[in-house]
């Protein structure tokens, strides 16, 4: 009986988290687009999004990683024969991957809180999608429960990277020609 609330408060810190993660890189272009304003436009605006990536940094997305990963390992500790499982094992190294992403966005996060533009607002767009493509394998791998032909999940999901990636272009000549858009 506890597995399905322990599995339930799992499943809306993982949602949580992923709000968090795919909204961050969003405030990270505003905030390197915004450095590139006129004063004092850019002072007020880069004030007001350090204050909203600080809130959704801390108030949202470290708790929900903390809690969606504890909340796991107890899951795991329940099931522990999940471990054995091929699914479980490519499920976890996309787990890592996440961690990895979540870590280097705090790095971002940081560097943006101390005014150091290091990044262009179409290489975060791009960095934006890794979560995404992180959310898609983990899903269909928990749903599933198979490590599935790899090569049909390699080929998916390098697909559906070259469709966002064609996605940012077409977004970046639209903005071009319309800066407004």
């Amino acid at each position: 009986m506890i597995y399905n609330y322990i599995k339930a408060l799992h499943l809306i810190f993982v949602v949580t988290w992923f709000a968090g993660l795919f909204y961050i890189p969003r405030l990270f272009i505003y905030h390197i687009e915004a450095d590139a304003k006129p004063s004092p436009e850019r002072e007020i605006l880069t004030r007001q999004l350090k204050l909203m990536t600080k809130r959704l940094w801390y108030i949202i997305t470290w708790p929900s990683a903390i809690l969606c990963t504890l909340f796991a390992i107890w899951l795991l500790i329940l099931m522990p024969d999940w471990l054995e499982q091929p699914w479980m094992h490519v499920k976890l190294a996309f787990v890592v991957l996440l961690i990895v992403y979540h870590l280097r966005c705090h790095q971002m996060f940081k560097q943006l809180q101390r005014d150091e533009v290091k990044y262009t607002s179409h290489f975060m767009r791009i960095w934006n999608e890794v979560a995404t493509l992180v959310l898609f394998a983990v899903t269909f791998l928990v749903i599933l429960k198979n490590a599935f032909n790899w090569i049909y999940g390699v080929v998916g999901i390098l697909v559906l990277g070259v469709l966002l990636m064609l996605g940012i272009r077409l977004y970046k000549r639209i903005r071009e020609k319309n800066p407004d858009a």
